[in-house]
């Protein structure tokens, strides 16, 4: 019996004052990166997370990404937040020198080669840029509500165990 369930986790996005967080099924790079740009910008640092094809000496086959949608959003606009505003220009009186952040977190499955995570920052100096750009990656795999199972080359699919998004 071949049984088909909805996806457990639901696309969503929020808005913050540096930029969105977006929870998808799909991601477009160009218009993630695109959505950052600005004059003011010196500086656009990108990081773009892909399935790799192994893990742990095994032949990955694709990755699964689901989220408690409503936190995870919550938690990625606290972290840009944070991050944006913990760099600072000397020269400026701004609290911030970081122009526009995002963060699109891909949700389902998620075949190799293909990117599940990106972020984008633009900054007028590529230092801050960098730096939160970053700090956002390390954060949003440390606290958000996004978890991942690994499928593996020759194991049963039904033996994919769900970890936290390390």
């Amino acid at each position: 019996m071949n049984t088909s369930y909805p996806p457990a986790s639901t696309p969503g996005e929020i808005k913050t004052e540096y930029g969105l967080c977006a929870l998808s099924y799909s991601l477009d790079v160009n218009q993630i990166i695109n959505s950052v740009q600005d004059d003011v910008a010196g500086a656009t640092a990108v990081f773009i997370g892909t399935t790799r094809n192994s893990f742990k000496g095994k032949v990955v086959t694709k990755l699964e990404y689901q989220a408690y949608t409503k936190l995870a959003l919550k938690t990625m606009a606290s972290i840009v937040r944070e991050a944006a505003e913990s760099v600072t220009t000397a020269a400026s009186s701004t609290p911030s020198s970081i122009i526009r952040c995002t963060i699109h977190h891909r949700l389902g499955n998620v075949p190799v080669g293909e990117p599940s995570i990106v972020i984008a920052v633009s900054s007028p100096h590529r230092k801050e840029a960098f730096i939160v750009c970053e700090q956002i990656l390390e954060e949003v795999k440390r606290k958000a509500q996004i978890w991942k199972r690994e499928y593996y080359e020759g194991e049963d699919d039904s033996k994919a165990e769900w970890k936290a998004n390390y």
